[in-house]
């Protein structure tokens, strides 16, 4: 899907970037994805569909679509989503019309999905995806932010401890690693990654015909 790049006085036309953040939960990826769209205009987030309950805060269409399972396993069936994954008794999927609606409308893409999803979304979008990982600096730290974020039981945080291992392992199929120390100076590298993704020779549409026109 072309896009105008921001701020090109050339008015190149590019491909779409579909941008994905994964990490262990409680490593930061929403803090940092909520920063991303505060600061970048031309980013927008898909907001994926989910069986599991709403949590205190949470506002349905802005966090997740809320469903029941009957509803989600109809979608499934009607091809509705690019990616979808079981997480811990609940499922996640990534509207298909959404996402090209916000290539449509001239932003990048942002995915807040684990790496299931990011390889899903990989096979079907190739060199349009970018994934970033972020690790939290210690498991022992991660559990830390768990228990202070106060959102789940204890065996839930104990099944997301004995996930974040499994998470992890598969950090070699990601772009780019990083560890997020603190937040402000993570989510700057992330910014600054979305933006020269978005300058990649490969994404500008334009660039033959401008240099064609030098050439003359």
């Amino acid at each position: 899907m072309p896009h105008r790049t921001e701020n090109d006085p050339h008015k190149f036309r590019r491909r779409g970037v579909l941008f994905v953040l994964s990490s262990p939960s409680g490593a930061g990826k929403s803090t940092i994805a909520r920063k991303l769209l505060k600061a970048d205009p031309f980013l927008e987030m898909s907001v994926s569909y989910t069986t599991r309950p709403i949590r205190p805060g949470e506002e349905d269409g802005v966090d997740y679509h809320f469903i029941d399972l009957e509803k989600f396993r109809e979608m499934v069936a009607n091809n509705e989503f690019l990616e979808w994954a079981h997480v811990f008794d609940h499922r996640y999927g990534t509207p298909r019309d959404g996402v090209n609606k916000i290539l449509a409308s001239g932003r990048d893409v942002l995915f807040d999905i684990d790496w299931q999803g990011a390889q899903q979304l990989f096979q079907l979008a190739g060199g349009d995806v970018v994934r970033v990982f972020i690790l939290p600096p210690s498991l022992k730290e991660l559990h830390e932010r768990l228990l202070r974020r106060a959102t789940d039981p204890v065996e839930v945080i104990d099944a997301r401890m004995a996930r974040a291992t499994n998470e992890v392992s598969h950090w070699d199929g990601y772009d780019y690693v990083l560890v997020n120390d603190e937040v402000e100076e993570c989510f700057e590298s992330v910014h600054t990654i979305l933006q020269a993704e978005r300058l990649r020779r490969s994404r500008q549409t334009g660039l033959i015909g401008f240099i064609r026109g030098l050439m003359k």
